[in-house]
């Protein structure tokens, strides 16, 4: 399996998986798929409550009660739901000022807070 694509007469640049016979709905049906499955992660309620408390107790002085009005902290409800581990980094080595928690917060924990921030505030 290669990175190709293809040129069609129109200018058009398909990927390798149109040579076969998809066509590029397919193909875009295929990725959008993918997408919606990662943005539609399901928690469980009692993970998401544990990592409010947890935001509640850590984040929330910079993030903002509930993750509304974060005062020069980044906004967590326009964390893309698909960077999981891109969270987990920041959280546990910390990010520009932000401080790592780590050494503070157990993978569980850790974990909790990324349900907290996917979900939202109910």
């Amino acid at each position: 399996m290669t990175n190709d694509v293809v040129q069609t007469g129109e200018g058009t640049r398909l990927p390798w998986l149109a040579r076969g016979g998809a066509s590029a709905a397919t193909v875009l049906a295929a990725a959008l798929a993918l997408a919606a499955g990662a943005a539609a992660q399901e928690f469980p309620p009692p993970q998401i409550e544990a990592g409010g408390k947890i935001f509640a107790r850590n984040c929330s002085p910079c993030h903002g009660p509930h993750m509304r009005d974060p005062e020069s902290a980044f906004d967590l409800r326009k964390f893309p739901h698909d960077a999981h581990d891109r969270f987990v980094a920041s959280v546990t080595r910390g990010k520009n000022q932000m401080p790592p928690w780590g050494d503070l917060l157990k993978a569980d924990e850790i974990e909790a807070l990324w349900a907290y921030v996917v979900a939202g505030e109910k």
